[in-house]
């Protein structure tokens, strides 16, 4: 048996690979996250299916479900939201699948900060405005940020910065960003992205703040910060040139 680590992508139940979605109808054990997984994808789990929400399960609850499964021979669809590459605790998983001798592989999904830039109609690497991501999160109750990942450090660079679990804490991302940024550096939360009840703030570090406060937006959500938010101005790329030397 295997266990298949699925993307479950952002929200949108359509937002899932072909190949995620005949995973999940060919595994007779499903385990997924319930208050993050579109309940529509749990349809397509074949009849007798075994489904089980791990919101309130411990790693080692979770492992055990596995662990039967490969005892019984029976093929696990392990659903994650977004990708599972991004802040899914997908590694954890993975080491005491190791040590337990079960097989795995992982299916990708569409990232939160995709399905975000998509809401925005956004590019968010803009040619001669920016060309890089920072994917982060900071650290409350969660696990502690590695040094040298602090907020002044990753934004020293001013490159487009999405951040993940991160927006209970805006007034102190918006603190802790100022002064690489400017309080004019454009900024746009977008919540429960592709789902029905998305919800998108646009605004700048000075006052992007009050608005999340003013909409009550706690959770499911990505904070998207940099110039490429707004660029107008800048060049054609090199991709679809004239210019460009073409066999």
């Amino acid at each position: 048996m295997t266990v298949h680590f699925i993307g479950a992508g952002p929200g949108a139940a359509d937002l899932i690979t072909l190949r995620g979605h005949r995973l999940i109808a060919a595994a007779p054990v499903c385990l997924y996250a319930g208050s993050l997984v579109p309940e529509e994808l749990l349809d397509a789990c074949p009849p007798g299916a075994r489904k089980i929400d791990t919101a309130n399960l411990t790693l080692d609850e979770i492992i055990a479900e596995m662990v039967a499964a490969h005892g019984s021979g029976k093929d696990v669809a392990r659903l994650h939201s977004g990708d599972p590459s991004v802040f899914s605790a997908v590694a954890e998983q993975m080491r005491r699948l190791d040590t337990a001798g079960v097989s795995y592989d992982v299916t990708p999904g569409v990232p939160a900060f995709a399905a975000a830039a998509a809401s925005l109609g956004r590019e968010l690497t803009v040619p001669e405005v920016a060309q890089t991501i920072i994917l982060t999160r900071t650290a409350e109750r969660a696990t502690a940020m590695p040094p040298g990942e602090d907020l002044a450090t990753l934004g020293a660079s001013r490159a487009t910065m999405v951040l993940h679990l991160a927006v209970q804490r805006i007034d102190a991302v918006v603190a802790e960003l100022t002064a690489t940024y400017g309080a004019d550096c454009p900024v746009a939360v977008v919540a429960r992205a592709s789902r029905p009840d998305e919800l998108i703030l646009r605004g700048t570090l000075d006052d992007i703040a009050a608005k999340v406060t003013a909409a009550g937006v706690r959770r499911t959500a990505v904070i998207v910060v940099g110039a490429a938010l707004t660029a107008g101005q800048f060049p054609d790329s090199h991709l679809y040139s004239a210019d460009r030397c073409r066999p």
